[in-house]
């Protein structure tokens, strides 16, 4: 589903809309934002600036096969909009269900599609922010003012994933493909393709592609925890059973669910070995023990790195029925016919995908700067990870690694409106956030913690973000059930507020 053109507002060419909010991205958090906007602050005029054709950010812009959810939709949806559809949704069904919100709440005429934002200039003289937004269906130079920024943009380039420089790279004779940047010509029918990586992109890919390849081969430096399961979820099925409204069933199932999360989350945590080998029995349900010893046990501790579910275990079925072969070891380099492992043998292949993850975005690679002066948001420090020291009516979504990313965006959706309602309350134009005297000789330390979480997009870019403090007020927790408790409470009068 989109919003047709006809329902979107232009921008007359030379002039400067303002609004009370902009919104940057037109992704989950983004529509989630908005909907809050136009809920609870009804009086609030509010624009969303989004760079794609339409609305979706990940699920409209990955188009390789097999696209799907790694974490339950009961969770993934947002909290207001009950889902009906299986734990494990497809790109097209998210898309769906996001349209239905836009629809539902008349959410099109505040979006603004190919709408590429350029800077962001904050002037505490007018205490305003002004942004600049080429228009890229016609090259048109845009401004827009705005009194509150609301960051929904995501956390990775949409434009480019990442790819390992490899010596070799041009030696070879075939195609090789980012997931990301998935060529709609790409005919892999009947061809050999070779799949590198371990994560939820590369258990996608394999068995959405294996059944017309020739052959796959999944090469893998170190293997990944995945939760194989029926995609399916009976207290659902039950409760629709009994004929109980779908809105209940929603926040049940949810309830139950997260339950379930932070119990897994703790025990992995409490009980490692316990939890490690619990994933490996349900893999051990399609492979022989063997193959799962060498190809998919982990050498880290469950939650490290994000545990995708796979529905069906359709990855380990895909092997089990010599669709797939799965190589682990290491690159030496690229030869014309494929890759030579540092082991010796070589893997040939017509295809190379490189599932090997993507670029961390700051803040959507904007040039912001406050009162004319650069801003490096590495020099910032974050109040718990949503808005920053020096950086004055702003707040930026980042949600949870180890839970559905739209939890933290209801979370904070809220968080913001009571923000703009306390102050208009105070009459405050301007608010920030800063260290309190008794934070002074606060250490202060890498936005994560590389021991408890430690993916390879967020190690390669963890010197561009913001640093936290060893307080919770100046930390991203990553603790959804701590988080329904203290998101609400914060005391918007304490010291760490600075209003004007």
């Amino acid at each position: 589903m989109t919003v047709t053109e006809a329902s979107r507002p232009k921008s007359a060419p030379g002039k400067t809309e303002h609004f009370d909010v902009l919104i940057v991205g037109a992704g989950i958090s983004g529509v989630g934002g908005a909907y809050h906007l136009s809920t609870q602050c009804p009086g609030k005029t509010f624009v969303v600036l989004e760079g794609l054709e339409s609305f979706g950010g990940t699920w409209l812009m990955h188009r390789y096969p097999g696209i799907r959810s790694d974490s339950d939709l009961y969770t993934f949806g947002y909290r207001f909009k009950p889902w009906v559809g299986p734990p494990i949704a497809t790109a097209e069904e998210i898309l769906t269900y996001m349209g239905e919100v836009i629809e539902e709440n008349d959410l099109g005429s505040h979006i603004r599609y190919q709408h590429k934002i350029v800077s962001a200039e904050w002037s505490s003289k007018d205490n305003l922010w002004t942004i600049e937004a080429v228009r890229t269906d016609t090259n048109e130079d845009l401004r827009f003012t705005a009194n509150f920024l609301w960051m929904c943009q995501g956390y990775y380039r949409h434009s480019e994933g990442y790819t390992p420089e490899w010596k070799g790279m041009s030696d070879f004779k075939g195609r090789i493909v980012h997931p990301q940047t998935w060529p709609e010509d790409l005919d892999y029918k009947g061809k050999n393709v070779l799949v590198i990586g371990s994560g939820a992109t590369a258990a996608t890919i394999v068995p959405a592609m294996a059944d017309d390849c020739a052959h796959v081969t999944l090469l893998q430096r170190s293997p990944t925890y995945f939760i194989p399961g029926r995609n399916e979820n009976d207290l659902a099925n039950t409760l629709r059973q009994l004929e109980i409204d779908e809105t209940w069933i929603h926040e049940i199932v949810r309830r139950k669910v997260l339950f379930d999360q932070a119990e897994f989350t703790r025990r992995s945590f409490e009980e490692p070995e316990t939890v490690k080998q619990e994933l490996l029995a349900g893999v051990k349900m399609f492979l022989p023990e063997e193959v799962v010893d060498k190809h998919f046990t982990p050498s880290y501790r469950p939650w490290r790195q994000r545990i995708a579910f796979v529905p069906d275990g359709d990855i380990f079925q895909a092997a089990a029925k010599g669709k797939l072969s799965v190589e682990t070891d290491e690159i030496d380099r690229f030869t014309a016919k494929g890759i030579l492992l540092k082991s010796g043998k070589e893997l040939e292949a017509d295809i190379i995908i490189t599932a090997t993850g993507f670029n961390l975005s700051v803040l959507g690679d904007i040039a912001f700067t406050i009162d004319g002066k650069p801003l490096d948001f590495a020099n910032t420090v974050t109040y718990r990870g949503m808005m920053f020291t020096g950086v004055p009516n702003m707040v930026w979504i980042f949600g949870y690694f180890r839970a559905s990313w739209t939890l933290r965006a209801d979370l904070i959706g809220d968080f913001v409106c009571r923000l703009l309602q306390h102050m208009d309350a105070k009459g405050a134009r301007r608010v920030e956030v800063a260290l309190r005297p008794e934070d002074k000789d606060m250490p202060l330390l890498p936005w994560m913690d590389p021991e408890n979480f430690n993916p390879g997009y967020l190690m390669r870019s963890m010197h561009l973000l913001p640093k936290r403090g060893d307080k919770p007020e100046w930390a991203h927790t990553q603790d959804y059930w701590a988080e329904t408790k203290s998101l609400p409470a914060i005391d918007l009068d304490g010291k760490e507020f600075v209003y004007k």
